[in-house]
């Protein structure tokens, strides 16, 4: 989807490109057959986009996962299959009302950002690593095969993802602290 303004486009890569890793992967988990994630994604972002020129955008990222979800739920209500087939309960209480209120709901999203930005400090090769066995749940061996690699690469970006993990949380709850 090419932005022609520059404006446009420089905001969209500060504020919404870099949560599109840790959306594909949320939306994944949440539903992981009976939607196409991918256009899931690109109308996620053609929306944030058209919000932001009508000046109704306060929260890109909080946007992006209520527009990604609200349209993954429609796309699937109107599909031909049951929608209960693909969502366990838990992840249907979530979505009709957890009960949450604005403070939990706030921390969620805000440790959500924390752990995102964890993740994007690290390496590539790490991080792809990372991200394929933490958030996908790949096994090590799929992870080797599926990015060309040997086992032990896969363990070595593993132990250096979570040293840098830890690194990353340890420094910002020192920062946090410091506050």
């Amino acid at each position: 989807m090419p932005i022609e303004n520059p404006d446009q486009a420089r905001w969209f890569a500060e504020n919404v490109q870099p949560h599109e890793a840790m959306l594909r992967a949320w939306l994944h988990s949440r539903f992981p057959r009976g939607c196409d994630i991918d256009d899931v994604v690109q109308e996620a972002f053609v929306r944030i986009l058209k919000a932001r020129e009508e000046g109704n955008l306060k929260s890109p990222k909080a946007f992006l996962y209520a527009t990604a979800r609200n349209y993954a739920l429609d796309s699937m209500r109107h599909s031909s299959v049951s929608r209960t087939e693909y969502l366990e309960q838990n992840d249907l209480c979530e979505f009709v009302d957890s009960g949450a209120g604005v403070p939990e709901i706030v921390a969620r999203n805000q440790e959500l950002e924390i752990l995102t930005k964890a993740i994007q400090s690290m390496p590539d090769r790490c991080r792809q690593v990372f991200t394929l066995r933490k958030v996908y749940g790949m096994t090590q061996r799929d992870i080797a095969k599926k990015l060309n690699i040997s086992r032990n690469t896969v363990s070595a970006q593993m132990t250096r993802g979570l040293q840098k993990f830890t690194q990353y949380m340890e420094t910002y709850c020192t920062e946090r602290d410091r506050l």
